[in-house]
């Protein structure tokens, strides 16, 4: 398996050097979802199923903005969202091809409506 960074840089690439000399954006220095795939793959064969589906919930959290991420974690404050709000934050996750991370937010819009944590 061939590491690359969330831009498609290999990772021979991504230097203190290059970093010094300006050569690197953002996206040189994020995982990319392949890598985090693989990962979660490696973590399942091993046992570690909890591990696995967080790094599959991560790698379907690469196709997001930092702005939308925030926005998700936000929205999954306790008293911060309605039950309807996280419904819709959940299919527009499953829009975006993330179906783990669509399910995390329904399953926590269940549990914040029965311990009444809910707006």
């Amino acid at each position: 398996m061939t590491i690359t960074a969330h831009s498609g840089r290999s990772l021979a690439e991504v230097t203190v050097e290059a970093a010094r000399n300006g050569d690197l954006v953002l996206d040189d220095i994020r995982v990319s979802r392949e890598t985090l795939l693989a990962q979660a793959d490696t973590a399942q064969r091993s046992g570690s199923a909890q591990l696995a589906m967080n790094l599959r919930r991560a790698a379907e959290m690469t196709a997001l903005t930092s702005e939308e991420m925030l926005s998700a974690y936000e929205a999954l404050r306790p008293h911060r969202s309605s039950f309807a709000e996280l419904e819709e934050l959940a299919q527009r996750l499953a829009d975006r091809d993330a179906p783990t991370c669509a399910a995390l937010v329904r399953e926590a819009a269940t549990a914040y409506q029965r311990r009444g944590l809910l707006r």
